[in-house]
């Protein structure tokens, strides 16, 4: 079995995930949100130790160094560091409930049996984000949660057999405010 990362080493991973994340997004509001929490993250590392991390996480391939035709150099996920790092921010996922805009956000998916296993994680893993299960694959949540969404079919490769809608109106809106504390 793999040794584990330490924390630090695991938020070094995640702060280079986000230089990947920025580069397939095409919002500029979500960039903006990313490089946010990227200066934020960062202002707290501690520099000799984040360099003792960076040199550990090099000899344990996890990330390369690439010489820049300037001298300088570039540090680079590996393949083994990206699914590392994607692991770690599943693990950590959060979706932010401090403001409804009283639309509701419904998945639907319909997953084929060759594939039960990751359609059990997405429905687990939805569970565990607060989620409420209408019928066995459809779940909804009052919040913005589109690129959590995007992240989790990513990470369990079913982006084919599941849609995300928002509705503005639902019949059963009472008791839905109801189970989500919502006034």
């Amino acid at each position: 079995m793999a040794k584990e990362l330490s924390p630090f080493k695991q938020k070094i991973l995640l702060l280079l995930l986000s230089g990947i994340a920025i580069s397939l997004s095409y919002s500029p509001k979500l960039h903006y949100q990313i490089i946010k929490g990227l200066i934020k993250d960062w202002k707290k590392i501690n520099q000799k130790k984040l360099n003792k991390e960076i040199q550990g996480l090099y000899w344990s391939k996890l990330v390369s160094l690439r010489k820049n035709s300037d001298g300088s150099f570039t540090m680079v996920l590996t393949e083994k560091g990206k699914l590392k790092s994607l692991t770690y921010h599943f693990q950590q996922m959060k979706i932010d409930s401090s403001f409804w805009d009283k639309k509701w956000r419904v998945i639907i998916f319909d997953i084929p049996e060759k594939l039960r296993k990751g359609r059990d994680a997405l429905r687990e893993k939805l569970k565990k984000l607060g989620f409420y299960e209408l019928q066995k694959s459809v779940f909804i949540f009052p919040y913005e949660c589109e690129k959590e969404i995007n992240f989790l079919i990513e990470f369990f490769h079913l982006k084919k057999y599941v849609r995300y809608a928002i509705l503005e109106k639902i019949d059963n809106e009472l008791h839905l405010r109801k189970i989500f504390n919502l006034t």
